[in-house]
Parts: C-alpha cells; structure tokens; sequence
C-alpha cells in the first residue's frame, strides 16, 4: 500500500492505492468556499487551512481504507509546482510520516500526478498518447511516449485555461469557482451574440514554438471590455445584468475552447497517436470533451479520467509515486517544496513534431 499526500493548491488530499493501482480510498478537503470571498485562492490562507486539516484528512484517508498505518509500506508527496507554502504542509506531513516508520518516500511532480490518474485500476490507459493538461495552474499540449515522463509540446505564455475560467465568471459576476457555472450557463447562451478573439489560433499555420503554446489573457480582457461597454458610464465595474451572463458565458467558453480543441487536435495528428487524454480540472468540462471527440473522430479515441480524480487529489500521486519507487527513486529528508518545476522536453519535442 502507499499512502499519496497532495497540497500544491486549495485541496488537502490523502488517498491509499494498493500494489495493483486500485484506489482503497481517496479524501479531498476542498477550500473553495473559504477562497471564493476573494475571487480566487489566497496562498497564506490555503497554507494556513493545509495545516489544519492535513492530519484530520490523511487519518481519515487511512479510515476509509480500514487500516492502520501500520499497513502503508511507501508515501508519495506532491513536491511541485504549485504554492510553496501549501506544498510545505505536505511534505512536511509525508516527512514525517515516513521518517517515523522507515518507509520509502517519492516526490511527485504536480504534472505527472495527473497523468497517473490514467494508469490507475480498473481500466488502466497504456502510452503513447497525446495530453491535453488543462488546469488553473497549467495549460500544457504533452507528448507522453511512457509512464516515466512527458515532453511538452506547448504551454501557455499566461493564464491556464482553468484560471481563465475563474477570471471570466468574475468578470461576469458569477462566483469562484467558475468553470462549471460558465458551462451551465453557456448552454443557454447564444453562440452568435459575442465574437471573442481564439489568441495564438493563428500560430498553428506557422512554425516556431508558439504553434501549440496558448494565452488566455487577451480572451479576458476582450470579455472585459464586452462588460464595460454594455454599462452605464456611471456602473462600468458593475458585472453585467443577469440577463446578459449566458451569452458572455457561451462566447467565452466558445473561444477557450476552441483553442484547446485545435492545438490538441493538431498535435494528435502530428504525432500520429491513437488516444488523446484530457486530464487536469478543465477535463470536467463535457463540452470541451464532445468537441474534440468531434473533432478526432475515426482519427483518435479521447479518454478522460473521471470527474473525481481530474481535480486535485492524492490517489493520482500516491499512483506517480509508486511508478517513482519502481524504478528505484526516493528522496532524502532534505525534500523541500519547489515552485520551478523544469517542463522536460521542449524544444525537442516541439522539432519532432514540425
């Protein structure tokens, strides 16, 4: 058994995956609406929050397992990127752990968790696919060849489509988190009311390192100005009426998405891979989903985890954790949080892909 311990955000997570990859138990304490005053996630309240609860959280990740601790031989720990406050809380949680019992201890990177949900039982994915990782803090288009690493392709230059989704649904007064609320009511917009600019759509024609990179920020700003100008002068920081919130809603997500469809598209096609993930928080978004099913169809088949283990949680790195101990690494008790992960692969994969 390994225990998984995950902090690199707003969710305190614990979770047990035996040998065989299967999830004995999987618990997530989530901080969204202790953040959703602010609009956003606050580093030194979520770090604050991770020390409460992480104890609580992993004993009851052991409880619903039904075992001891006895019982866990090896811990996996989000080492990063993420914030290095939060990520602090977990290490020092799976140290401890670990330390006290002479067990094995693997940090995991943030990435290559969220890739392991796909390895995980009952229905385990093999590489080589295409990934799209779309989160609030990452939009990245990944070449994964094999279990053990990844190579990017294209990341965003700014915003992460997830982050995108909690600044658009301020902007239009809707809350935190945003992107379920912005899909709900964006089926009952009209897709032909707001014409948003699809940033970096363009570079796909061209070659060079931005033709699967993305950017969110000038969407943002162009769903600003579509607020401000259906304002009084007087209300123009005001969010729009309620009856224009579904069209907004419907144009933004139509433009986010369609940036991640064709960049993901595109590089399914060149890689020549038959499956494509999408992983990461965006991958609830069932839109997003059907669209490049659409979009791939008889090309590649599109696999998504499910809705439990795209968000943050710690079975997904107790699963990348193992993988690590399998192949001989562990850490010292001198692991400390980082921030900078290094994204492998680049430039190489971007000319591999020309």
């Amino acid at each position: 058994m390994i225990l998984g311990i995950e902090t690199s955000c707003d969710e305190t997570a614990a979770a047990v995956v035996s040998g065989e990859g299967e999830v004995v138990s999987s618990v997530v304490a989530s901080q969204a609406a202790l953040h959703a005053r602010y609009g956003g996630v606050v580093p030194e309240v979520a770090s604050r929050r991770h020390l409460e609860l992480v104890s609580p959280v992993v004993r009851a990740a052991l409880e619903d397992a039904g075992i001891e601790l006895e019982r866990i031989e090896r811990v996996g720990v989000t080492q990063g990127p993420g914030l290095v406050g939060a990520l602090l809380v977990g290490l020092s949680a799976a140290k401890a752990i670990a330390w006290a019992r002479g067990l094995p201890l693997a940090p995991v990177d943030h990435l290559h968790g969220h890739l392991a949900t796909l390895y995980l039982a009952p229905d385990p994915l093999e590489p080589p696919f295409t990934c799209l990782l779309a989160s609030g803090g990452h939009t990245l288009v990944l070449s994964v060849r094999d279990r053990g690493s990844f190579e990017v392709l294209g990341s965003t230059l700014d915003d992460a489509a997830g982050e995108a989704f909690d600044k658009g649904a301020r902007l239009l007064g809707l809350g935190y988190p945003g992107g379920p609320v912005i899909e709900r009511l964006a089926k009952e917009g009209d897709p032909r009311r707001y014409a948003f600019p699809r940033p970096m759509l363009q570079d796909l024609e061209r070659e060079g390192p931005n033709r699967y990179a993305f950017s969110f920020s000038g969407l943002k700003t162009a769903v600003l100005r579509a607020v401000r100008a259906g304002a009084d002068a007087d209300r123009a920081s005001e969010p729009p009426p309620e009856r224009e919130r579904p069209h907004l809603a419907r144009g933004f997500q139509d433009a986010a998405i369609d940036v991640l469809v064709a960049k993901t598209a595109r590089a399914v096609e060149a890689l020549g891979y038959g499956t494509a993930m999408i992983g990461g928080g965006v991958a609830c978004n069932r839109t997003l989903a059907d669209r490049l099913r659409e979009r791939l169809a008889g090309r590649a088949r599109v696999s998504v985890a499910s809705p439990r283990l795209n968000t943050d949680n710690a079975a997904m790195i107790a699963a990348a954790g193992a993988w690590r101990l399998a192949r001989g690494e562990r850490s010292g008790w001198d692991l400390e949080p980082r921030d900078d992960l290094p994204l492998p692969g680049l430039s190489a994969a971007i000319e591999s892909v020309r």
